[in-house]
């Protein structure tokens, strides 16, 4: 009996041991489990807020931006939609930087760094072929870089060059502009465009580049210059800017007499587009004396008898003898001459003299050339608000103009734009007090619609929550496992002294406990009532020394 009871006790001992050891293991499991949910409760209550950090990019540009991400250590994920790369807020501007120091997003665009992985061997065609992809690579970029242009795409047509002249054909060019959401192209934009091709393909005419936006609009149409109105969309502006220059002038001078936003005005300007050449040759009568000029002068004059010429004279050759020598002639009554012995008659002779003056034309000659765009007539409406005045208290009242402030504002506004009576020019100004923009009624979003405020609290949610379950999981979980550990095992029951071990016998097995001394010895006295004969072997074994 001694012995059963002995074996009992023994395999008793062994039995706790392993209990105790699988409970410990368990214990530490259960501690490193509670502690692991507890960190990762934590870390989701502290997740940081993610930005954006990439959208709209091609499969070739995420899959290098994600590599990038990687070797920097970045965290990252995408949005629900999958357009957009998204990272913690405090490294948007970081990551940002350092990709494009790499160069990325490329947009997914190949420029002229294709040529700089080129394989020995290739072909002439082959050669020709990247660098025409190059080039369209780069100038995609380029347009790219233009606000209003999202993405583009570029075709480019380049014939193979010929020896011979007639053979030889100009290259073409096609574009194909993706523009951003609301968003448009003027005709000196697309004109841009246009010659920016132009200038980067050798032998490239503008009119050979084709621009078409992503709804199949023509944009580079150089046929239809003209709109459904016989009016060119350029002068439509130019029309437009300066009506909108005249009108900010005279604003602009009346301002500081009136106060901001106290003037009102607006011009209408009839241009003139018409292109006029003249020629002019005017005639002048010469008015002053003084300015008379002789150009040429002929002058004639002639000599005549006025009766029959007769021939006279003695025949012979004594009439053509040289004259003698003159004498004074004694001229007798009757016309007789008395020194030659002869009498002759007295012969009337008429004398007749011409001068022609010819004097120098006053001629004007004028060429007149005017430019088209001139301003045929101008009209202003200027609208002025009362004047302001404040009082001792501070209050702002407002009164009307006097006679003498209109005055002096029409006259700096008739400066201002330029009036000019003769081409019949009106400026009308008008005094009358501004009507109050109604305030715009805004209504008022309960508190639990803000988004602003949604935000804040799903942040203070979470944090809530993980503050909550860390503290359930260490009251409950984590707090009774580490007291089971931190409490001493009890000794066994065949330590070699016998005083600190009580035999607990109850139902026929062995148990070990370590209750203070008053109660292990009213529990010995228990048992010795109970079963006093296996407490006697118990005895008997422990005096033979067979413990």
């Amino acid at each position: 009996m001694a012995a059963t009871a002995d074996a009992v006790l023994t395999g008793g001992g062994t039995m706790g041991s392993v209990s105790q050891m699988g409970n410990k293991l368990l214990l530490l499991a259960g501690v490193a489990a509670v502690i692991a949910v507890m960190a990762v409760f934590w870390l989701w209550s502290q997740q940081p807020d993610y930005r954006v950090l990439f959208s709209n990019y091609s499969d070739k540009d995420g899959g290098s931006i994600v590599a990038a991400l990687e070797k920097m250590n970045v965290p990252y994920k995408f949005s629900e939609s999958g357009t957009a790369i998204l990272v913690p807020a405090a490294q948007v501007h970081q990551a940002r930087l350092k990709l494009a120091s790499d160069g990325l997003p490329k947009g997914g665009n190949i420029g002229f760094e294709i040529l700089e992985n080129q394989k020995f061997g290739v072909s002439q065609f082959v050669e020709q072929v990247n660098f025409q992809r190059a080039l369209e690579g780069e100038l995609e970029r380029s347009i790219q870089s233009i606000g209003a242009v999202e993405m583009a795409r570029i075709h480019l047509a380049i014939p193979k060059a010929s020896v011979f002249v007639r053979d030889q054909q100009k290259p073409t060019a096609s574009v194909l502009l993706n523009l951003r959401a609301g968003r448009s192209l003027d005709a000196q934009q697309v004109g841009a465009v246009v010659h920016l091709v132009a200038s980067s393909v050798p032998d490239l005419p503008a009119a050979n580049v084709t621009v078409v936006d992503q709804n199949g609009n023509l944009l580079s149409d150089t046929s239809k210059k003209m709109g459904a109105n016989n009016l060119d969309p350029t002068q439509l502006k130019y029309v437009d800017d300066i009506q909108q220059s005249i009108a900010k002038r005279v604003e602009s001078i009346i301002t500081p007499i009136v106060g901001a936003k106290n003037v009102r005005a607006e011009a209408s300007a009839e241009i003139d587009f018409s292109s006029l050449e003249q020629a002019a040759e005017t005639y002048k009568p010469n008015q002053k004396p003084e300015d008379v000029v002789v150009r040429s002068m002929q002058s004639n004059e002639s000599l005549s008898s006025n009766g029959n010429d007769v021939a006279a004279g003695v025949p012979g050759a004594l009439s053509n003898q040289p004259p003698a020598n003159a004498t004074a002639p004694i001229t007798a009554p009757g016309g007789v001459e008395t020194a030659a012995g002869t009498a002759t008659a007295a012969v009337p002779v008429d004398s007749q003299k011409n001068v022609t003056t010819n004097y120098e034309v006053d001629k004007t000659v004028r060429y007149v050339q005017q430019a088209m765009g001139g301003i045929k007539r101008l009209n202003v409406a200027v609208v002025v608000n009362n004047m302001p005045v404040v009082d001792k208290k501070g209050k702002v009242t407002y009164r009307p103009l006097t006679a003498a402030e209109k005055q002096q504002i029409n006259d700096l506004a008739m400066q201002a734009m330029g009036f000019n009576k003769e081409r019949g020019d009106s400026l009308t100004v008008v005094n009358s007090s501004f009507a109050g923009e109604p305030a715009e009624i805004v209504p008022e979003i309960p508190l639990w619609k803000n988004a602003e405020t949604i935000e804040y609290a799903k942040d203070a949610l979470r944090f809530i929550v993980g503050i909550a379950v860390l503290f359930m999981l260490y009251s409950r979980a984590l707090k009774p496992m580490l007291n089971k550990l931190m409490t001493a095992s009890p000794k066994q029951l065949n330590a070699p002294d016998g005083e600190d071990a009580i035999v607990n016998l109850r139902g026929g097995q062995a148990k070990l406990a370590a209750p203070a001394f008053d109660q292990n010895l009213v529990a010995a006295k228990q048992m010795a009532k109970e079963n006093p004969r296996m407490v006697a072997n118990v005895v008997a074994n422990w005096t033979n020394g067979n413990g």
